[in-house]
């Protein structure tokens, strides 16, 4: 196993004071053969060099010549698949949304959806208005919220009280079959008096704008009653209405935490792709502190 580093012998050279006519003779030699002869010999620069590549991830960026990508990937497709996942948490939010750009877009969307509501929640945010994400919502889904019994029942009705008269007669009337002609605040009582099933089905009756207006009245009040929609109802309408470089941009607000796991879901070449921008430093501190054995192959060649 070899990297592919064309200066390498010329670092050993410089850094050890390796005279030409013997660097010649290790040619077609590996950096522990090379090490091991010059210590052999007495260079007491060799001798140090084999402890500081253990030690010293500046020294290990040089020998390698890490801020190399090529050289990165090289290492990293040596990894086991776990190793490789190791190092994704070394990786910044702006290298983790530059490799988002391999998934497809549908595929950002279904990993959207197994991300905590909240994180969800916050994207959209970056990309809708509290008005257009109602507009947008599927009627079912501004039902389920409406008739949940989660839903504060005094909240809903004094909101109710905003909308025109007309619109809470109509959805009063549709459940009792009764004229119902009063102010807002008596409608909506008796709304609110309404047996369980009357009281669900009337709010399900209600015209169909007005409807969005109430939940957006709601909504308004408490930012968390968002998360009480379902995923699949906002990845829909993000798909819709929004194109993948929208989407990636907006997911800059998602802890990284959950970036890390999205990530880690790529093919593992795109993977080693993505990692090689993992800053060098903290790239050789990883193969010193956690993949040693990994480290000493690449020297043994």
């Amino acid at each position: 196993m070899s990297l592919v580093i064309n200066s390498a012998l010329e670092y050993l050279q410089l850094r050890l004071r390796i005279p030409p006519e013997r660097m010649n003779l290790y040619t077609d030699k590996t950096i522990e053969e090379i090490l091991q002869s010059e210590a052999a010999q007495g260079n007491q620069a060799a001798i140090q060099l084999a402890t500081d590549m253990f030690t010293d991830p500046k020294q290990l960026v040089e020998l390698f010549q890490l801020a190399d990508p090529q050289n990165k990937f090289v290492i990293l497709q040596a990894m086991t698949t776990n190793q490789r996942e190791q190092v994704i948490p070394l990786l910044n939010v702006k290298d983790m949304l530059q490799g988002l750009q391999f998934f497809s877009q549908e595929r950002l969307l279904e990993l959207l959806e197994k991300i905590p509501m909240e994180e969800l929640v916050k994207t959209v945010f970056q990309m809708f208005s509290q008005k257009q994400v109602i507009e947008f919502m599927p009627e079912e889904q501004l039902n389920k919220l409406l008739t949940s019994t989660d839903m504060d029942k005094d909240l809903l009705l004094t909101k109710l009280q905003e909308i025109p008269e007309v619109y809470i007669q109509q959805m009063l009337e549709s459940v009792t079959g009764e004229q119902a002609q009063e102010n807002a605040q008596s409608l909506a009582a008796q709304v609110g008096q309404l047996g369980d099933l009357q009281y669900k089905t009337a709010l399900q009756n209600l015209d169909s704008t007005q409807k969005r207006e109430l939940t957006l009245l709601i909504t308004s009040t408490d930012e968390k009653l968002y998360e009480k929609f379902d995923a699949e109802a906002y990845t829909g309408f993000i798909g819709r209405e929004r194109n993948k470089h929208d989407l990636i941009e907006a997911m800059e607000v998602i802890k990284p935490e959950h970036l890390q796991k999205m990530i880690g879901k790529l093919p593992d070449d795109l993977l080693s792709i993505v990692l090689t921008q993992v800053e060098s430093e903290k790239f050789a501190d990883k193969l010193i502190n956690e993949f040693p054995e990994l480290l000493a192959r690449f020297i043994a060649g």
